[in-house]
């Protein structure tokens, strides 16, 4: 049976009922979605894993409280991780944290 996982990424315009896909291997079912803030990441993180998702890797835009909302959201039902970069990129060099309070 493969890992089914997710991986998460930040980006103010985008949509996480559009803006999704999955990728199958024969050992991983990697689920990405993409979410506009951490309100929606929570949200998308729950029903992730409600579908059976028990490992979570969020993208570089989420700071430590963009993580920690995600973490609390699923409740120890499955691991959350992290990308790191203090200052985002696609996000005008900024964390996530200054931007989605």
């Amino acid at each position: 049976m493969a890992l089914k996982a997710a991986f998460i990424f930040v980006a103010p315009e985008a949509d996480a009922g559009k803006h999704r896909a999955v990728v199958e291997t024969p050992v991983v079912e990697l689920t990405v979605v993409g979410v506009k803030d951490y309100r929606t990441a929570a949200k998308a993180a729950e029903e992730l894993v409600a579908q059976g998702v028990s490992a979570i890797e969020l993208c570089g835009g989420f700071g430590i409280e963009g993580t920690a909302a995600v973490k609390k959201a699923v409740k120890n039902k499955a691991v959350v991780g992290v990308v790191r970069f203090d200052n985002h990129p696609g996000l005008d060099f900024k964390s996530g944290d200054e931007l989605f309070r």
